[in-house]
């Protein structure tokens, strides 16, 4: 039985600050922020290029501030006068963690320390803290609570690991008001084709012959970007989970070569043959092999739960993917 959820906050006048503001998650969140009539204040890593990204046709709507999460100072002038700050920065790239690990922990993890003591500094009503579920590694029991072990299987997961008891440390030594949020494999428009689902899909409508993945049999918990948003608004504002660690999945997991199958029926793209590349591999150790989300916490705490099923969802990424496929460079493996 599910509990009476949080009543929905009023977003209006609110000043928001979003970390990562231009990621395909974050700026989808900015969105849905934008809709209910907040402040929005984006923090996006800075480029002396210029390049906005996602955020390019919101610049009227919202405050621009460039910066680094691992510059204390800048991050304290960006949470100033905050209500609430959503933390979606990190280094992301399972790959690229194996060759430059010391940058993830400047990133993930003094990074997450600067933007939990800049709340707590300037006294914020709620940080919203991003996790992964590549922190529990392949699921010892399924499906996966926020009990289960973690398991840092790469140093991207071990970062995030780390980065996480960093913010749920000022909750217990501070009183820091926050929530850790631990999304399963969010996907949708506007992802980078470094993540599995756009890598499929801008190869299919480049139009290969034969499609080049990894391994094939990882099963994953896929969640469409608008429903992740989604559940960040929700726990933003439910008290129970303050100090806690709140899973964000769909509950229903489909392996890799599964997946690719999907997609190539969503792509319209018959008779495309799908191989393994040995590039595209991880280490042994490393693969994470099984992710299956248990979303009761954040079904019972914050009343939320997908709207978007994988089939809409693949469909919707497939139509996006074909439009913008001048962003991909589907001949390149990106990391």
């Amino acid at each position: 039985m599910e509990l009476n959820p949080t009543p929905a906050i009023d977003w209006t006048g609110r000043t928001v600050l979003v970390t990562g503001a231009e990621g395909f998650i974050g700026s989808t969140l900015v969105d849905q922020l934008l809709e209910r009539g907040a402040r929005v204040r984006a923090f996006a890593h800075y480029k002396p290029y210029g390049e906005k990204g996602n955020l390019a046709h919101l610049l009227g709507d919202i405050e621009l501030i460039a910066g680094d999460v691992r510059d204390p100072g800048r991050v304290m002038d960006a949470v100033a006068d905050c209500d609430t700050v959503f933390h979606l920065a990190a280094l992301i790239g399972i790959p690229y963690s194996y060759d430059s690990p010391g940058a993830y922990v400047q990133t993930n993890v003094n990074g997450t320390e600067n933007i939990a003591e800049a709340c707590r500094r300037h006294g914020v009503r709620r940080l919203v803290h991003t996790s992964t579920s590549e922190v529990y590694g392949t699921a010892r029991t399924a499906p996966i609570s926020e009990d289960h072990p973690l398991q840092p299987q790469s140093p991207y997961s071990a970062s995030k690991i780390g980065a996480d008891m960093m913010a749920l440390s000022h909750w217990h030594a501070f009183e820091l008001p926050v929530t850790v949020v631990r999304p399963f494999n969010t996907y949708g428009p506007r992802q980078s084709a470094r993540a599995v689902i756009p890598a499929i899909l801008a190869q299919l409508h480049a139009g290969v012959r034969e499609l080049r993945l990894g391994s094939l049999t990882p099963t994953r918990d896929f969640t469409y970007a608008a429903d992740t948003a989604r559940g960040f608004l929700a726990l933003a504002d439910c008290d129970r989970a303050l100090g806690q660690v709140v899973n964000l999945g769909s509950g229903q997991e489909i392996a890799i070569g599964d997946l690719a199958r999907r997609l190539i029926e969503a792509s319209g793209r018959d008779g495309v043959e799908i191989t393994t590349d040995r590039e595209r591999l991880r280490p042994s150790g490393s693969e994470v092999e099984r992710l299956l989300s248990d979303n009761r916490r954040a079904r019972e705490w914050a009343g939320w739960r997908p709207e978007v099923s994988l089939e809409e969802g693949l469909k919707h990424t497939s139509e996006w993917v074909a439009e913008h496929l001048h962003l991909f460079a589907p001949d390149r493996y990106q990391v």
